[in-house]
Order: structure tokens, then sequence, then C-alpha cells
């Protein structure tokens, strides 16, 4: 398993209207080859990161400019654009 984790700051202005276009996503994301599970944590002042669990990492690479092109919906939103950084699951513990 592999992790994509992306650390994003909407503009204050554009929380509202990023979670808005975020759920109206799913979809599209979860659509991603090698998907597993997408997590999206965000505070009232637009800091947030995203968490994407992928089969593989040759998979998420795979997968560069989809994702690039599902933040690109963002643009307008965020302050600056993402870089996401790619890592090996150790553990993925749930209850």
């Amino acid at each position: 398993m592999f992790a994509r984790v992306t650390r994003f700051k909407m503009k204050e202005s554009s929380v509202d209207a990023a979670k808005a276009l975020m759920l109206g996503m799913e979809s599209d994301v979860m659509a991603l080859p090698g998907m597993k599970q997408f997590i999206n944590v965000m505070n009232d002042d637009g800091a947030g990161y995203v968490v994407a669990m992928v089969s593989d990492r040759a998979t998420s690479e795979a997968n560069t400019d989809r994702v690039g092109a599902l933040w690109a919906r963002f643009a307008e939103h965020l302050e600056a654009m993402p870089v996401p950084e790619g890592f090996d699951v150790q553990v993925n513990w749930e209850n």
C-alpha cells in the first residue's frame, strides 16, 4: 500500500466554496486507478491535508496528471498549488 499525502492551504475567503467543490468530486477521486481510501481534513482557516491510500507506488505515480487535473479545479481557491508527497504505508490500523 502507498499513501499520497498533500498539504494544502485554501484562501480563507474560499473555504466554503472549496468544501462544496470537494463534495461534488467523490466519484472522480474514487475512480482514480488503485484508490483505496481518501481522507481530506481542513480547518476553518483553509489549512489541511489530503491522504490518499493507493494500491502501490507505481499506480500512484501513474495518476500524477489526473491528480494534478483534480487539484486544478481548486486553483481559484488555493493560496498555492500543493505538491503531493508519497510514502510507503507501514501500518494502517482501523477500529
